[in-house]
């Protein structure tokens, strides 16, 4: 079992740049891939990055392409989601999630994800 904990959310203005990071604990990192989602009041939860265990592959959701990468540090067990050029549409809780299935990763089932973090608040203001 692998404990996630996110932190460096917060607020900022619309264009403005964070980097959001996942601290893992319980098991080894490197053997769980790992992704960000994010919840905005309202809506439904919302996949938007994954990576590898090794960090060789990363995908996004079309809306964050381009302003946004995820990345991860296996040495210090913690994954990130640096986001740039921030639109506030990007307003929501963001959360991380691992899993040491290869195959929902491969498959791109990230919501079926096992290990989920509380979630950190990104705030965007216009």
């Amino acid at each position: 079992q692998v404990q996630l904990v996110e932190s460096g959310g917060g607020l900022v203005q619309a264009g403005g740049s964070l980097r959001l990071s996942c601290v893992a604990s319980g098991r080894t990192f490197s053997n769980y891939a790992m992704g960000w989602f994010r919840q905005a009041p309202g809506k439904e939860r919302e996949w938007v990055a994954a990576i590898s265990g090794s960090g060789d592959m990363t995908y996004y959701v079309d809306s964050v392409k381009g302003r946004f990468t995820i990345s991860r540090d296996n040495a210090k067990n913690t994954g990130y989601l640096q986001i740039k050029s921030s639109k506030p549409e990007d307003t929501a809780v963001y959360y991380c999630a691992a899993d040491p299935d290869r195959m929902k990763f491969y498959a791109g089932s990230y919501d079926s994800f096992d290990y989920w973090g509380q979630g950190t608040q990104v705030t965007v203001s216009s």
